[in-house]
């Protein structure tokens, strides 16, 4: 059974990457290590040598809830020891499958990574990864 041992990162969905990137890069504590203003993903270490990151993606599917408040504008990154072994086991536990939702499969990431995302029971994007660096 592989098994989920830490959060590596949270991911804010965003509307504005450049806004965004200016905010965050004024918060002493976060170090850009991936993308930046231009690109739809970016990246902020947080701390030095954490292995803990902000996220910030780019989308354009921002969806508002009957309030108006912003909803999937979350997603939360967990790591694991082996991605599709987890993915297997979700897919075929009976309870699980039925409780969740599966956004996509297991796939490579151009940032090193192993990940699929699925939606909870409430909604919120979970994302399983593991690092394709040995």
């Amino acid at each position: 059974m592989s098994k989920v041992y830490k959060i590596s990162a949270v991911t804010l969905l965003i509307k504005d990457m450049k806004r965004s990137c200016n905010f965050y890069s004024k918060i002493p504590g976060l170090k850009q290590v991936y993308g930046g203003p231009e690109d739809f993903f970016t990246t902020y270490e947080i701390g030095e040598n954490s292995s803990v990151y902000l996220n910030l993606e780019l989308s354009k599917w921002i969806n508002s809830d009957e309030y108006g408040h912003p909803k999937n504008l979350l997603r939360i990154i967990l790591h694991t020891d082996d991605v599709d072994k987890l993915y297997s086991y979700f897919k075929n536990d009976q309870i699980i499958s039925h409780l969740i939702s599966f956004e996509n499969g297991p796939s490579n990431a151009s940032w090193g990574e192993r990940y699929f995302h699925i939606r909870d029971p409430d909604g919120y994007i979970l994302s399983f990864a593991q690092s394709l660096k040995s």
